[in-house]
């Protein structure tokens, strides 16, 4: 089942869904949006190699960058970057959130990869951004994502409790141990 607007509003009441910061405009009809964040990660072109079955250094393959100001971010034309939102997002164990780009930056053909928010899950949200046809400036602060919650027939038996949870800021992958 999609939590409505008034599901959503019972479980942050409760404390078992949390969002920080909560914005007035966070929560819509069906679910909520979140914002981007000020940290960005380029993918480095020219990088080597990177053997997923061994440990890698993440500034051989990402370029990181925090913005100050009231300046946006420039995502190339197909350019794959990274980034964060500016809320922390906690769901109880029996939540799950389906995040999708906001239609007004998917009809600018800004594309985001199928994400989901595992029951569980607590930290900011890193994304990966895939740009349009042609550039496209990004802001810091302006809703950018919507995530959709659906809540699980049962608590989930093991709750996410990954390699990411807590994190704060763009992530990039970390190995499997």
């Amino acid at each position: 089942m999609i939590l409505a607007d008034r599901d959503i509003e019972w479980y942050l009441a409760r404390g078992l869904l949390r969002i920080e910061p909560l914005h007035e405009d966070t929560i819509r009809e069906n679910g909520v949006d979140l914002r981007l964040g000020r940290e960005f990660c380029r993918f480095r072109s020219g990088a080597p190699p990177l053997d997923t079955a061994k440990p890698f250094d993440p500034e051989a393959y990402y370029q990181c960058t925090t913005l100050n100001g009231n300046g946006g971010f420039r995502v190339e034309p197909y350019e794959h970057v990274l980034a964060t939102t500016l809320e922390t997002v906690c769901l109880p164990d029996d939540l799950v959130g389906l995040v999708n780009v906001r239609s007004t930056y998917a009809r600018l053909g800004i594309y985001i990869p199928p994400t989901v928010i595992d029951a569980g899950f607590c930290g900011q949200v890193t994304i990966e951004i895939i740009g349009s046809a042609y550039p496209v400036i990004l802001h810091p602060g302006t809703r950018f994502l919507h995530v959709v919650f659906a809540r699980t027939t049962t608590p989930v038996a093991r709750p996410y409790r990954g390699k990411y949870q807590g994190q704060t800021g763009v992530t990039p992958p970390r190995p499997d141990p």
